[in-house]
């Protein structure tokens, strides 16, 4: 047999926000592995520049773009600044997220969840609106957002985020809607539980770790490469009939009775 492979990104050019570590980082190393030129980006220079050098060592094409997502001058600069380097972007993965607060949503306060919807959503949209008259031209691009299972019910201590995540979830439903005459398709992953720094607070509790382990078929919680070959999957031409889409990575737990 002969012929590309099914998951092949040569050519394409890739912004991952959120991608000096955990989901984000294996997510750009996929992509990388695949023949995309990647965009690490995240707030701190430094984590960045490791990632991209560590992807260009193994072969792979990436550059370093600083962003804090909460900022539309930032936001901005990554877009231009991802231009003027490979001249367009096919893929836009939104992964950079926050969770400042952690409790009922009695004691939240306004500010923290302007801050959460802020970062979480908004930032998501600004990014799609700025790559998205490329791929409209050129009738072709892929838009992702990493949103979470915590969007499909509710939670005691992390019901703001949730209500973020849920949002995202809409958010690719319309831009699905809006995008998808010119070839520009929009999606989202729902991961559960993985084991993360953003998520450390919960995979480190052991009762809490059990708990969820026990009541997931699979038996365990996720790791950040159960996330990011699904992402290469749904940016890829394998994915070029799946649009405005859900798809949820979580071994089962959301499937399962609780017991």
């Amino acid at each position: 047999m002969s012929g590309k492979p099914i998951i092949d990104l040569s050519d394409r050019v890739a912004i991952v926000t959120g991608s000096s570590r955990g989901i984000g980082r294996a997510i750009a190393e996929h992509l990388a592995r695949a023949g995309a030129r990647v965009v690490i980006s995240s707030r701190k220079p430094t984590p960045c520049d490791e990632v991209a050098e560590a992807i260009r060592g193994a072969g792979g094409q990436a550059i370093a773009v600083p962003c804090n997502i909460s900022d539309r001058a930032q936001v901005d600069g990554l877009v231009d600044r991802t231009l003027a380097e490979w001249g367009k972007v096919d893929i836009l993965v939104c992964n950079a997220a926050t969770n400042p607060y952690f409790g009922g949503l009695d004691g939240l306060a306004d500010d923290v969840f302007h801050k959460i919807m802020h970062n979480n959503v908004l930032s998501n949209l600004w990014l799609a609106k700025r790559v998205a008259p490329g791929m409209i031209e050129r009738r072709d691009g892929a838009i992702l957002m990493i949103s979470s299972i915590g969007g499909l019910r509710g939670d005691p201590l992390i019901g703001a985020y949730n209500m973020s995540k849920a949002a995202d979830m809409q958010l690719v439903r319309s831009l699905a809607v809006e995008y998808g005459p010119h070839n520009v398709r929009v999606n989202a992953i729902a991961p559960g539980l993985v084991k993360t720094d953003f998520a450390r607070a919960l995979w480190q509790n052991p009762d809490l770790k059990e708990m969820v382990e026990r009541r997931t078929p699979l038996g365990r919680i996720g790791e950040p490469d159960d996330i990011a070959p699904l992402a290469a999957l749904l940016c890829s031409p394998a994915g070029s009939f799946i649009t405005g889409q859900v798809l949820v990575a979580d071994g089962g737990v959301t499937i399962a009775a609780a017991w």
